[in-house]
């Protein structure tokens, strides 16, 4: 999952993919009921990729289907990288490769200063999701993830991912590579998403509509469908 989410994210993802596959989800360091780390602690793509290493090797996988929104689509990007015999296929939602090219992150830290983080929240949930996209729960539920979630984790995971550019490497992966886009995030253009299709040794994309940076929640289901159909394709 991305910064400011939790495995929670996934939840209607798992009726339409539990009958056919073992699930393993995890928080992200720093989120959820992961531990948040030190104010010393050197935050990097590294560390995801081993955080993701140690949890499948923790449960017994060797190979599997990877699957990551937002940052955590950058991180998967990362893992394959390091550890390409691991991954089956990649599935990367709302990512980018190249922090440098996600739009409306930099100020973060201005407007948690300006507004607090209920201002900071109300404004990750605008540009999550068109109003009235979500059940009423749902958006309770994310809106106070937002609320009480780790600033620090958010700002050194943002720094981590503005500074990144896996552009190059992309032409590297060859397991199978599923790309969800959705037509209007503000922080992951469309055109982002087609150009890392370009590049991709062999992937696909499919891009939903009536869709903002909250598109594994809002549209959850059907992006499970698209994955399962996707990987019927490849394994």
């Amino acid at each position: 999952h991305g910064i400011g989410a939790d495995v929670n994210i996934w939840g209607n993802w798992l009726p339409v993919l539990a009958p056919y596959y073992r699930l393993v989800r995890f928080d992200m360091r720093g989120f959820g009921q992961s531990v948040v780390p030190p104010d010393d602690f050197a935050w990097s793509f590294d560390a995801l990729v081993a955080d993701t290493l140690a949890v499948t090797n923790a449960v017994g996988i060797d190979s599997f289907h990877l699957v990551g929104e937002s940052i955590g689509g950058t991180a998967a990007i990362a893992f394959a990288l390091q550890h390409p015999k691991r991954v089956m296929s990649m599935t990367l939602s709302n990512a980018a490769a190249r922090g440098g090219l996600v739009s409306n992150v930099a100020n973060w830290r201005d407007m948690v200063k300006q507004t607090g983080q209920p201002g900071w929240a109300q404004f990750m949930m605008q540009s999550r999701f068109h109003p009235g996209v979500l059940p009423r729960e749902q958006f309770d539920w994310f809106m106070s993830v937002h609320q009480s979630c780790s600033l620090q984790a958010c700002f050194k995971l943002a720094d981590v991912l503005l500074a990144s550019d896996l552009t190059e490497q992309l032409e590297r992966i060859q397991a199978p590579t599923l790309l969800l886009a959705p037509d209007a995030s503000p922080f992951i253009p469309l055109e982002v998403m087609v150009d890392m299709r370009r590049r991709f040794s062999q992937a696909e994309l499919q891009v939903f509509a009536h869709a903002k940076h909250g598109l594994p929640l809002s549209h959850g289901e059907g992006c499970a469908k698209v994955l399962r159909a996707f990987l019927s394709q490849v394994t």
